[in-house]
């Protein structure tokens, strides 16, 4: 089999096999970029009063559950904090990605909203599907990418390659 005809049909193939992944991937990649434009992905940080940890943990739980949505009855309910101490917030995530947004300095809650970017991310990398589904489904994708960038280059470059060798052939063909 010619290279030109094999590139071709690796092309076809491949691009068809990871037309879908990379749809997902690239999708859910721009959402990622635009998750601090767009409330609806990510809710905006809010600012504290003070720049200091002046509240404890057990505050922080306790400002957690006044809000209903969330759904915080304990720390098993909660996925993660993050604390911002330069704005004065600690951002409380809960398993359902519900984020509470709360004032380090007076415990007092200043923001509740879902949180979608993980969701985005984790649909992103694979591991919405299942944890084995990036290096099984998105990996290959990656590859068939790749040789699709290679087979791509291959096929663009034959009529340049097939111009140049008539070129070449010419002068001989004259002489």
């Amino acid at each position: 089999m010619k290279l030109s005809k094999l590139s071709r049909s690796l092309h076809r193939w491949g691009s068809i096999l990871a037309m879908t992944p990379m749809m997902i991937i690239i999708v859910t990649g721009i959402l990622l970029m635009l998750k601090k434009e767009m409330p609806w992905i990510q809710p905006p940080t809010k600012r504290g009063t003070g720049t200091q940890l002046a509240i404890g943990f057990d505050r922080i739980l306790e400002a957690a559950k006044t809000v209903p949505q969330a759904g915080i009855k304990s720390w098993k309910d909660i996925d993660r904090l993050d604390v911002r101490p330069g704005k004065g917030v600690v951002k409380v995530r809960g398993k359902n990605r519900w984020e509470i947004q709360i004032d380090t300095q007076t415990g007092e809650v200043l923001q509740a909203a879902i949180r979608r970017s993980d969701l985005i991310e984790s649909i992103h990398d694979g591991t919405y599907f299942h944890d084995s589904f990036k290096l099984w489904v998105f990996l290959p994708s990656g590859v068939f990418l790749a040789i699709l960038a290679i087979t791509g280059l291959h096929l663009f470059s034959l009529p340049h390659l097939a111009r140049r060798k008539r070129r070449r052939k010419k002068p001989e063909a004259n002489g």
